[in-house]
């Protein structure tokens, strides 16, 4: 379905400065990785599966139709890369992932009977309990 090595040529990776505590070592040392994968200028991807990333992508995708990930779970630069790339193509497959069409069921007469039936019972048995007119 994707040719994930030729897909994964098209990602352009930068390494920035990963923020929070850490100390100097976050002052001095990139290992937060940044991820850019351009949708609409894809070679790999056809012009189907582009519309259905957009789709499904949108609120996600920039202006321009760039899905952008970042990634700075850990120290190490080659880690987040490992794990930025791996949630590129878990997105990117669940956004081409088709969705079955849902074929609405007719429910059996005796089902809907069986109901009604049970509505009378309870209806019944609450008419009862009531305290009885003196008309």
């Amino acid at each position: 379905m994707l040719d994930k090595v030729a897909l994964e040529k098209e990602f352009k990776l930068k390494a920035i400065k990963s923020s929070g505590s850490g100390g100097q070592h976050v002052n001095k040392v990139a290992t937060k990785i940044e991820i850019t994968f351009s949708v609409a200028e894809s070679l790999v991807l056809t012009e189907d599966q582009k519309t259905r990333i957009q789709t499904k992508l949108l609120s996600r995708l920039t202006k321009d139709h760039v899905l952008i990930l970042q990634c700075g779970e850990s120290r190490s630069q080659l880690k987040n890369k490992g794990i930025a790339i791996k949630r590129m193509f878990t997105i990117l497959v669940a956004a081409l992932k088709v969705d079955a069409i849902r074929k609405p069921t007719k429910i059996p007469r005796a089902i809907i009977r069986k109901r009604l039936k049970n509505k009378k019972f309870n209806a019944d048995r609450k008419v009862n309990r009531r305290k009885p007119s003196l008309d």
